[in-house]
């Protein structure tokens, strides 16, 4: 461990006077991947509902990003895509995830965020502090793309809504683990999504189910970067938004456990919009 932070050390102290040196700014595009495992009773007609409905979350979560970034901030959102037409199955259910409009705007000289999001039709403007991530940094390295990562893991326990198998809803708390790969190389306390709190830039991070992996970075691009923070959408903090979406969430599997179909008799679940 202490071989390896000390070869980060380094590593950064020189990368650091290269950067300040050519006003650092750069842009990393990162691809997603989400591993997704629905539970549901076991027969032959729910193993092939089963089967249709993961390769449909599956596609639905392929996304591309673009994180823009300095030295203390940045802006991270879905880039721009036609959207597939939902898949023919005999389910009568379709699955859309939304997000597509998310605006995460982090200032990490000054510890806050603001997050532009659409949930249910509605647009907010999550507002709040940075918390300090509690990574662990770990004895193991490998290479993305031209750059060496450093790997970073954090452990924590996080509550979910669920449908018991009597029709019920119960929280259920697990423990999530997860992975980050970053290099001081490209020396920013910065990442995708809301990920932060490491020596380096985060070029892939994984918390059991989402993958975000970096794929492309352009550093101190030709034309300069202007990074703006979201101002639409009501302003609450975050505590008031997870209450909103847990309320929202209850909701929408009560009425799915009760049978409750739009007009043309489908089932439509909406993840993340």
């Amino acid at each position: 461990m202490k071989t390896i932070l000390g070869i980060a050390i380094m590593v950064l102290a020189t990368s650091i006077t290269t950067v300040h040196a050519q006003n650092f700014q750069g842009v990393a595009t990162y691809k997603s991947h989400r591993k997704v495992d629905l539970k549901m009773e076991e027969n032959d007609e729910n193993s092939k509902l089963k089967e249709q409905l993961q390769e449909q979350l599956k596609k639905q979560f392929q996304r591309e990003y673009t994180l823009t970034f300095d030295q203390n901030a940045s802006t991270y959102k879905q880039n721009e895509q036609l959207a597939a037409p939902a898949p023919a199955n005999n389910s009568g259910i379709t699955i859309t995830v939304g997000g597509g409009s998310d605006v995460m705007y982090k200032n990490i000289k000054e510890k806050r965020y603001t997050n532009q999001t659409e949930i249910f039709g509605k647009l907010f403007l999550i507002k709040d502090s940075l918390s300090p991530e509690n990574w662990e940094l770990v004895n193991e390295t490998k290479n993305i793309g031209v750059y060496t990562c450093f790997k970073a893991v954090k452990k924590e326990d996080v509550t979910s809504q669920t449908l018991t198998s009597d029709g019920g809803i119960e929280k259920v708390t697990k423990e999530k683990i997860t992975t980050a790969w970053y290099t001081p190389q490209i020396p920013i306390n910065n990442g995708p999504d809301d990920f932060h709190g490491l020596p380096g830039l985060i070029l892939e991070i994984n918390d059991g189910e989402l993958t975000l992996v970096c794929t492309k970075i352009i550093l101190n691009p030709d034309e300069k970067i202007e990074i703006i923070e979201p101002k639409k959408g009501k302003e609450v903090t975050q505590k008031e938004f997870e209450d909103t979406l847990e309320k929202k969430n209850k909701e929408m599997m009560e009425n799915f456990n009760s049978g409750r179909r739009d007009d043309g008799g489908a089932v439509i679940m909406k993840i993340g919009g």
